[in-house]
């Protein structure tokens, strides 16, 4: 553990996330979130992702399809946060993933209660593990360079995914 503070969380180093990444992002879900509480954010439910090791730094990877409200967020800011929540959040990361920020207030209508855990960033009181990563890189999918032709299968509208890699900045684990 590297520190606490009165917010509930206590920073952790990477290396102490005790968490199965494979089911954090892929089954449990996690909340995307880019821009801030003054400048305007906006989160959406996300289920592709990973965390790893990527030019000698600690990364996360997310992906964005062009069509969400969200991907202005993560286009017009350096930052953005990957909140993950026990299985008692599901209806609101539910919601999230099936209304547009663009719409709705997706905090007010599902209770979550935004917070700047870092400038800069927003985050989500509820979260029992926050990651805050600095983008370091984005990439557009480019179905030409499928080698298994049935992922296209996937994009039937050709919304493709740009991918961003971010540098994992800080860990924030429920205390």
């Amino acid at each position: 553990m590297i520190s606490s503070d009165s917010s509930g969380y206590s920073e952790i180093a990477t290396d102490d996330i005790r968490d199965n990444v494979f089911k954090l992002i892929s089954e449990d879900w996690f909340l995307l979130t880019a821009g801030n509480l003054s400048d305007g954010y906006n989160t959406m439910t996300a289920s592709w992702g990973g965390l790893g090791q990527l030019w000698h730094r600690r990364v996360a990877f997310v992906f964005v399809r062009p069509q969400r409200y969200t991907r202005k967020f993560m286009e017009e800011n350096s930052l953005f946060s990957m909140c993950f929540f026990k299985e008692e959040y599901r209806e609101a990361l539910k919601y999230c993933g099936t209304h547009s920020g663009e719409n709705v207030d997706k905090a007010r209508e599902t209770g979550l209660i935004p917070f700047e855990p870092s400038p800069g960033v927003t985050a989500f009181r509820q979260s029992n593990l926050i990651l805050i990563c600095r983008k370091i890189y984005h990439h557009d999918i480019d179905p030409e360079r499928f080698l298994d032709k049935e992922i296209d299968s996937l994009y039937p509208e050709k919304g493709y995914h740009r991918m961003y890699i971010g540098e994992i900045q800080k860990v924030l684990s429920k205390v």
